[in-house]
């Protein structure tokens, strides 16, 4: 087997094979990340394409040095462990010819699952504080077998998060599943908080729409007053524009802009991305000004993106990253207590993993980052 490089248009190709492959693993994002150099390769096994992957390469300052990120990637059968052997030696091999010192991957494919019902009862019982505790609801065995298998083949589970490396993808992420509900079997399987929330929304004169680039500004209006009130920083408008012309112009379902608007108030109350790739919808960036907060505007914009996932044909809605605690004290909990109310199940992922190539070299580039 062999890695190399192939263009955007076999890449693409490939990925329309596919039931659904992470939309960071699309050559939009390669596009869409200034200061990264992106890169498409191909796994080959006698001259066939098994597997596809975006790479983002982080330069070291006046040498030919690299650290390599594939985001939730790459996509190969991981079911097949003969195959992953082989596949994770190319990777190596290849990474190596082009100078990098380490590389750090996140395959998409997940572990263990706990349905919301097991959740909410262990958070009313207080029996866990985290998620992990828990027996999980189902198991992926394939999963299962490749944490074994990256850890066999040298590849090691980072213990702390590296200065500088601010691209992590959640290990937990919180889904629900679309395929084969109608709207009124979905809003059933709300709670009642969330149901009497969208209809709330309603009756108050909330409207949701679907916007195109000029609305991105309205967007980060509300992301920018989201950040300040949750404490973390707020990426400048020209990153979501950048983001917007690399997505669209690949495919026109790979990012929308939603916005929920009041009469009584100017500009969007709540804002929202979403993406698509094949059968997997995300919500990938939400906002909401504190001002219109009770009238429910982050739940009608969600209702509004499961609607049109599931219109889309999309089976999967995925609600991106929780953290995996339990316990109501943490600050982090409300991640968790929102998406819960959407009857959708927790999901672990096998995570992400690093191969260091060269020690020295990643010491140094670590202390590199941090100091900038």
């Amino acid at each position: 087997m062999q890695v190399r490089p192939i263009s955007a248009e076999q890449h693409l190709a490939y990925i329309a094979t596919r039931p659904s492959v992470s939309f960071l693993q699309t050559p939009a994002w390669g596009r869409a990340k200034s200061g990264w150099i992106s890169e498409s390769l191909g796994w080959f096994e006698d001259e066939q394409l098994v597997g596809a992957g975006l790479v983002l390469m982080r330069k070291v300052p006046r040498v030919n040095k690299y650290l390599a990120y594939l985001p939730e990637g790459p996509d190969l059968d991981w079911a097949d462990e003969a195959l992953v052997s082989r596949a994770l030696t190319a990777l190596v091999d290849y990474a190596k010819s082009r100078g990098v010192f380490q590389i750090k991957m996140g395959p998409h494919v997940w572990v263990r699952r706990w349905f919301s019902e097991t959740l909410k009862d262990a958070i009313a019982q207080e029996s866990a504080t985290s998620i992990g505790a828990l027996v999980p609801d189902e198991e992926n065995t394939s999963g299962l077998a490749l944490l074994d298998q990256l850890s066999a083949h040298g590849w090691r589970k980072p213990t702390t998060t590296e200065s500088g490396f601010g691209d992590y993808q959640p290990r937990f992420v919180f889904q629900v599943a679309l395929e084969g509900k109608s709207e009124e079997e979905l809003l059933s399987s709300f709670n009642q908080l969330w149901r009497r929330n969208i209809k709330k929304a309603d009756k108050e004169g909330v409207t949701v729409r679907t916007g195109t680039k000029d609305d991105l500004s309205a967007f980060h209006e509300c992301y920018v007053e989201t950040a300040k009130r949750d404490h973390f920083t707020a990426r400048p408008l020209p990153y979501f524009n950048t983001m917007w012309d690399a997505m669209r112009s690949e495919d026109s379902k790979r990012i929308a802009v939603y916005l929920a608007e009041h009469p009584d108030h100017s500009g969007a109350i709540a804002s929202t991305t979403m993406t698509e790739v094949g059968n997997h919808a995300w919500y990938s960036y939400g906002a909401s000004t504190t001002a219109a907060r009770d009238l429910r505007p982050s739940n009608a914009i969600q209702w509004a993106m499961m609607r049109q996932a599931a219109a889309d044909g999309c089976s999967v809605y995925d609600m991106r990253g929780i953290s995996d605690t339990l316990d109501p004290a943490n600050h982090l909990f409300g991640l968790i207590q929102f998406k819960l109310g959407t009857g959708g199940y927790a999901q672990e992922y096998v995570g992400e993993w690093d191969y260091v190539i060269s020690p020295l070299w990643a010491k140094a580039f670590d202390l590199y980052m941090a100091r900038r």
